[in-house]
């Protein structure tokens, strides 16, 4: 059986990074994490990342480098991070309860998903770094 990609991204404006509150399943309802979804079949993960944040968030997305290593969500299914840029539509939580900027000193504080973790600290580098060039890198 084929290994299920599950992809997801961190919109950052700035140096804030867009953080999406989850509303179901009942054990993650409430849970913060970045946005995303599963790559279907035949589906490369820049492709499924766009896809699904268009659905989620009604927005365009140039997809941008990858995000540390795989997280594995199962047996059968693993996580994929990467940084995205807004370039067109207008921020709409169609998926989620909320949706919230946040910058690198509230990233820790906040209540993940466990998966999202992951990447917390490279998150919190890329902010950080922004935040002292001006948010343009």
């Amino acid at each position: 059986m084929a290994e299920q990609i599950v992809v997801a991204g961190a919109l950052v404006s700035g140096a804030r990074l867009l953080v999406a509150q989850r509303d179901r399943p009942p054990e993650l309802a409430g849970l913060w994490e970045l946005p995303g979804g599963k790559a279907a079949p035949g589906e490369s993960d820049a492709a499924a990342l766009t896809r699904e944040l268009r659905e989620e968030l009604g927005i365009d997305v140039a997809v941008g480098r990858r995000l540390g290593h795989d997280v594995a969500l199962g047996a059968a299914m693993m996580l994929r991070a990467y940084l995205v840029t807004q370039v067109g539509g207008a921020l709409q939580p169609h998926d989620h309860r909320a949706l919230r900027w946040v910058g690198a000193d509230e990233l820790a504080d906040l209540p993940w998903v466990p998966a999202d973790r992951a990447w917390l600290a490279e998150l919190a580098d890329v902010l950080t770094a922004r935040q002292k060039d001006g948010g343009s890198t």
